[in-house]
């Protein structure tokens, strides 16, 4: 008989849960606030993911772009994993290896920036956040990048983080925003531009 791995353990009863390496912290620390903050911002880009899958594709143009922005959310997703795991990981034990934000990942969100905002027009003015079911996760999902990385800033005034996890969260921010814009394009979806002077309806 196949034996199953109980997915409670009732350790954290008392308030406090496991870091990685050893060691517990309080629920509400903040190394836990920070990489709990990420954990959220990939659930929020599998809805995204999953938005895009539902929506009827019109032509091969927004297919293709459809299939270009899954594979760069599924890639994000991955090394989102990649950070909580450094996140929960605040002493690792000599001669460890860990999964890390490595600066080749920055470069990459860079070229997918680059790539999607050639389909772009410049912006003149802001916009709102909206448009398809897909493009309006996805700037839900640069909220919660901007928060997750304001917890890290904070967190790296107490304890040590490499620079490029703040750095990742950053860019990660600016790529879903433009990814927002790319899939909202692709799908026809106009955007809502911020008007200073709006009325209400009649």
């Amino acid at each position: 008989m196949a034996k199953h791995t109980r997915i409670y353990t009732r350790t954290g009863d008392d308030g406090t849960t496991g870091l990685i390496g050893g060691g517990r912290a309080a629920k509400y620390a903040p190394r836990i606030e920070a990489y709990g903050t990420v954990d959220e911002l990939s659930s929020i880009i599998g809805v995204a993911r999953a938005a895009l899958a539902a929506t009827p594709l019109h032509g091969p143009r927004p297919g293709a772009v459809a299939r270009d922005l899954d594979g760069w959310l599924a890639w994000t997703q991955d090394v989102l994993f990649n950070l909580g795991c450094e996140l929960a990981t605040p002493t690792p034990a000599n001669g460890a290896t860990k999964p890390a934000v490595s600066p080749d990942d920055i470069a990459a969100l860079e070229r997918a920036i680059d790539r999607a905002e050639d389909d772009l027009e410049p912006l003149s003015t802001f916009i709102h956040p909206g448009g398809s079911p897909a493009g309006a996760y996805l700037h839900q999902a640069r909220t919660v990048a901007r928060r997750a990385e304001r917890l890290v800033v904070a967190l790296a005034e107490r304890e040590p983080v490499t620079p490029e996890a703040r750095r990742y969260l950053n860019r990660l921010s600016d790529a879903l925003f433009v990814w927002s814009r790319w899939i909202n394009r692709a799908f026809d979806q106009s955007e809502h531009t911020w008007n200073p002077k709006a009325s209400p309806p009649a």
